[in-house]
């Protein structure tokens, strides 16, 4: 099964070795579910896009077994279904590859691109897979405003951008501009976990994309001198 990239020239190889204990997971997914994807997941999405949604890492049934960002689990049904609600995307989202979905004017990109254990990336493993993160961010300068699902993805953006951590602390609706000029929205991520348990509300996540359009025409596109390395 090949899944073609919006980003190509930017995505790990499928037998990535950067990360032992991710190639472990893989290899045991690989024996047990060898009709799953088991690689590291590629971007999805329109690579002109104003949009970009900064994911964590794969789900073990939901990307690490479709192939797709957020495509098979709970996170995606929420974050498909917003997509669709404000005109990002063509609403066939079908929890499979084959739905036909586009997005329009958005992207996914992960900055962990392998299924770690309990959806837990070690510190070293966020590091060894920074160099793909930042490369996609950088292929993508039309983008003017991204959407970081949780402390990781919103870390994983800022250092992409060069911006000090310690001045940008992570919390849900947050606005921080970014030395590149584009805009930086934090939102808890849209695991099943949070929301059964009322840390993100229905409402709560429309107001980050609300928050989201509402920059779309304040934020200038990045500049070739300041755009992410």
């Amino acid at each position: 099964m090949e899944i073609a990239s919006p980003l190509p020239g930017t995505e790990p190889p499928r037998d990535c070795p950067r990360c032992p204990r991710l190639v472990a997971l893989r290899a045991a997914c690989r024996a047990e579910h060898p009709d799953w994807w088991n690689a590291p997941v590629h971007a999805f999405g329109d690579p002109d896009a104003w949009l970009a949604f900064a994911g964590l890492a794969p789900g073990k049934h939901g990307a690490n077994r479709t192939g797709r960002p957020f495509t098979g689990d709970y996170a995606g049904d929420l974050l498909f279904a917003m997509l669709a609600r404000f005109g990002l995307s063509n609403d066939r989202y079908d929890s499979r590859i084959d739905d036909g979905l586009q997005l329009k004017g958005a992207i996914i990109v992960n900055s962990v691109k392998c299924l770690p254990p309990q959806n837990k990336p070690t510190p070293a493993e966020i590091r060894a897979c920074r160099p793909f993160f930042e490369a996609q961010l950088a292929a993508l300068p039309s983008v003017r405003v991204i959407i970081a699902l949780g402390r990781i993805a919103h870390d994983a953006a800022l250092r992409a951008a060069g911006a000090r951590l310690a001045v940008h602390p992570f919390a849900h609706g947050a606005v921080h501009v970014l030395p590149d000029g584009r805009h930086l929205v934090d939102s808890y991520h849209c695991s099943r976990y949070n929301t059964n348990t009322g840390r993100l509300t229905d409402a709560m996540f429309g107001d980050v994309f609300r928050t989201a359009l509402s920059l779309k025409d304040q934020t200038s596109e990045p500049n070739s001198s300041t755009s992410p390395r």
